[in-house]
Parts: C-alpha cells; sequence; structure tokens
C-alpha cells in the first residue's frame, strides 16, 4: 500500500504538478502547471524545511542567542542572522 500526500502550490494553490528533471544531487525536480513555479520535495538542508522560519521568530521572541539557535536548528548561524 502506498502513501498518497496532496502537494499543493503556495503560489497559486494547484495541486497540478509534473516531474521537471533531476537536480545536481539526483533528487526529483517538480513544476506545476499553473504557475510555472519549480520545487523540490525534500531539502537537504535544514534551513530549507518547512518551519524552520516559524522557529526562528519563535527563538528570537524568547530571547535566544544566534548561536543558540543555528546549535538546536542544525543550521548555519549566518542563515539564522539573514
Amino acid at each position: 500500500m502506498k502513501h498518497q500526500e496532496a502537494i499543493l502550490c503556495p503560489h497559486c494553490h494547484s495541486n497540478n504538478l509534473v516531474k521537471n528533471g533531476k537536480s545536481e544531487n539526483e533528487t526529483p525536480k517538480w513544476r506545476y502547471n499553473k504557475c510555472r513555479k519549480h520545487f523540490r520535495y525534500e531539502c537537504r538542508y535544514n534551513a530549507g524545511k518547512t518551519g524552520i522560519k516559524e522557529k526562528i521568530i519563535e527563538m528570537t521572541i524568547n530571547s535566544r542567542d544566534v548561536r543558540d539557535k543555528g546549535r538546536v536548528l542544525r543550521i548555519s548561524k549566518d542563515t539564522v542572522k539573514c
């Protein structure tokens, strides 16, 4: 049994997508037909995963240090500063 998940575009809210080649590390790339935006389903770097930006904002509100945020989220402290 396979599990299927509907992936909606954050721009056009469509789920009409097709494969569009592969990236440098052989992960498949996808493209939405309606708005022609590209994305990769799996992100190898933690800063690109969903929800990280909200966690950084929450940690900033709670007065966490930049190095501490990077260490907890396993991303570069320079990425946290952006």
